[in-house]
This record gives C-alpha cells, sequence and structure tokens, in this order.
C-alpha cells in the first residue's frame, strides 16, 4: 500500500501477517484495560490474540498502520452476525496506539478498511461504537458512516452502563444499500 505521511513521518497502512500479533494484541490490550472501547475486563493471552488475528488474516480483512517501523494501530473487520443472512454484512473495528490519536492513522486504517470490505463484494459495513466516543463516531461520519440508532445501556465497564451507537455504510459504488443480489 502507499505511505501516507503523519506529521512529517512516513506512515505506511498495509495488510496485517501472522508478525504482528503482539503488536495488535498490545494495541488491544490497552484499550480492554484502560477504554470503554472494548467491552469486556479480560485482556488476551499470546495464544488468544494470534487465533484472532488469523481468523481475520484468513479472511483478509486485517491491515496494520506502521510509523518508524512500529505498528501503531490497526483495523478489522468481520461478519457481523453469524447467521448465514447477515452473510453480505461486515463490522468494522479501529484501534490506535496510545499517544497516536489525532495524527490520521485511523482516518488511513478505516480507508483501507472500507475499500476491502468493497473489494470483496460486501454490501454494508456496521459499527458498533460506545456512544461516548465522539472521536469515533466522527471519523465514521467523516467516511458517510451513517446513525442507525442508539441502544441505550447494553453494556457494563467499569462501574458503568455504556450505550451502544450504531452506524452504517453502504458499501455499493452508487451508495445505494437497498436491492441488489442476495446470493
Amino acid at each position: 500500500m502507499n505511505p501516507i505521511y503523519e506529521r512529517g513521518r512516513t506512515m505506511t497502512v498495509r495488510p496485517a501477517h501472522p508478525g504482528d500479533a503482539e503488536a495488535v494484541r498490545a494495541i488491544r490490550n490497552d484499550a480492554i484495560e484502560h477504554s470503554t472501547a472494548l467491552w469486556t475486563s479480560a485482556p488476551q493471552s499470546s495464544a488468544e490474540g494470534a487465533a484472532w488475528l488469523a481468523a481475520h488474516l484468513a479472511r483478509g480483512s486485517a491491515f496494520v498502520a506502521e510509523v518508524a517501523g512500529e505498528v501503531a494501530g490497526f483495523a478489522v473487520y468481520g461478519p457481523w452476525r453469524e447467521l448465514d443472512g447477515y452473510r453480505h454484512t461486515v463490522e468494522d473495528s479501529v484501534y490506535v496506539r496510545e499517544g497516536r490519536h489525532g495524527l490520521g492513522i485511523g482516518s488511513a486504517l478505516l480507508g483501507a478498511l472500507v475499500t476491502a470490505a468493497r473489494e470483496a463484494g460486501h454490501h454494508v459495513m456496521i459499527a458498533g461504537i460506545e456512544a461516548e466516543n465522539i472521536a469515533s463516531v466522527r471519523l465514521h461520519q467523516r467516511f458517510g458512516f451513517e446513525h442507525a440508532g442508539t441502544v441505550r445501556e447494553v453494556g457494563v465497564k467499569f462501574g458503568r452502563r455504556l450505550d451502544l451507537t450504531l452506524m452504517r455504510l453502504p458499501l455499493d459504488r452508487d451508495g445505494n444499500a437497498r436491492g441488489g443480489r442476495t446470493d
């Protein structure tokens, strides 16, 4: 993939590979321990992190952003729901290493993810975002995601009940998410 520039430093977004598993796991575990982005309190072990990433690698749905040789963020998409009726809908996840926010890394990763999902023939991409995560909501809005609803008090973390904002992006080239092939 082509490099982009993060305030004077080259940033490259590329498909992830198995060697990225520990860097991705470290970013995920930081989010688990310090944020409401992932609604679990159980950090991933090395084996769990490798297996989680391997599932995305098998789909070709995992990307990392590198800055100065360091994985500064990652993005994946996967099935939104497991039932076959949802097979054309995917859900995205974008995470940026602590201290690297606001530098364009999330935008570069989400752009790569949307492009890959379109090229793979998916129909709609869903984002499930903790409702108070305004930066993530705005990031998704910049890419054309629309608010699909907010489900109140469906999660709990750090002793707080959390709301889930759902956003959706039609992936068809013409922006039409209605009709079309269903096979």
